[in-house]
């Protein structure tokens, strides 16, 4: 255990313990975001007996976490790739770039799941642009619901896949450099991502527990 705790607190581990922990965090995160949510909406909407909306709930969640621990991975190897190239040193541009790449790889393509994280995020990169208040804001939740006869037609995948990789990569941006646009829930979760995943003190806070 000894010499593990000294891989751990190696500094010159820390970019790439860095990368492993945020996958962590990303799979633990979406298992939280998308299982209560998979499962109230099976509860309220779904159809067939219980052991196919399981298998409906398990298969959303399962996509939803891996996902979010690719996009962590990809991103944060991004980064880093560009850092090395770049002397060590990070410019504005990285995180967009980084985030335009891993949203294009991870959630380009067109399915219920990604269209949901997808459209999640870029409500918040158009809502970064409304100016702010000179006081932090509340907000309280509200539930919109409209009956139509029209039938929705789901995005063109080819034009899907562009949205998704400029929406990660606009909200990356936004995170490192203008946070303090990004709405708050958002804001806390990409925190926990990219953020929390940057420390760690022993193989428990490294795996195991956020802190």
């Amino acid at each position: 255990m000894d010499a593990l705790q000294q891989i751990i607190s190696n500094p010159a581990l820390h970019d790439y313990l860095a990368i492993l922990k945020g996958a962590r965090n990303g799979f633990v995160y979406g298992v939280k975001v998308r299982f209560p949510h998979a499962l109230v909406m099976s509860i309220l909407f779904g159809r067939g007996d219980w052991q196919s909306r399981l298998r409906i709930i398990y298969r959303a969640t399962r996509q939803h976490a891996l996902n979010l621990a690719k996009f962590v991975t990809l991103y944060k190897t991004f980064l880093l790739i560009q850092r090395r190239a770049n002397n060590g040193k990070e410019r504005s541009s990285d995180t967009f770039l980084a985030g335009l790449l891993g949203g294009y790889i991870v959630f380009g393509d067109r399915n219920a799941v990604n269209e949901q994280i997808v459209l999640y995020v870029v409500s918040r990169v158009v809502a970064s642009f409304i100016p702010r208040a000179g006081q932090p804001y509340s907000t309280s939740p509200q539930s919109l619901s409209a009956g139509s006869v029209v039938k929705p037609l789901p995005p063109d995948s080819r034009y899907f896949t562009i949205f998704a990789a400029v929406s990660w990569g606009a909200v990356m941006w936004l995170f490192r450099h203008r946070g303090e646009t990004i709405q708050p829930g958002m804001f806390n979760s990409m925190k926990y991502l990219y953020r929390d995943s940057e420390t760690w003190k022993d193989l428990r806070t490294l795996l195991w527990h956020n802190t």
